[in-house]
């Protein structure tokens, strides 16, 4: 048996934000709890709720810039830059500029929808 899994094949997360999602590992593309990896790319003027997860999000930033408000902090990440945001911490995710974002991003444990706890 191998000790190692190659991803050819991420699974595409549905969104209706314009929003691409491809978890290469994780809950849904590997049945992994224990951590999920993901490359995102956030349209210009995207933005989702503010949220407090049960897990640790790392984020790596590709191309263009992200902004994180965390509980309070406004926070703007660019290129070859990286953050990590403790479980239990509120915080709200945007892209307001104008050029996409891409990024990578690990949660640990693995995202999952019913511990992320956006709000409404």
């Amino acid at each position: 048996m191998k000790k190692y899994i190659i991803q050819k094949a991420p699974f595409v997360v549905p969104t209706t934000d314009g929003k691409l999602i491809e978890e290469h590992h994780g809950k849904v593309a590997t049945q992994n709890d224990a951590i999920s990896i993901a490359h995102m790319i956030a349209p210009a003027g995207w933005s989702e709720p503010f949220q407090t997860p049960e897990f640790e999000e790392y984020t790596y930033i590709i191309s263009g810039k992200k902004q994180f408000i965390i509980e309070g902090d406004v926070v703007v990440l660019e290129a070859g830059q990286s953050i990590k945001i403790e479980a239990h911490t509120r915080v709200q995710y945007s892209n307001p500029f104008d050029e996409p974002c891409e990024y990578i991003a690990i949660c640990r444990p693995a995202f999952d929808f019913n511990k992320v706890h956006r709000e409404d």
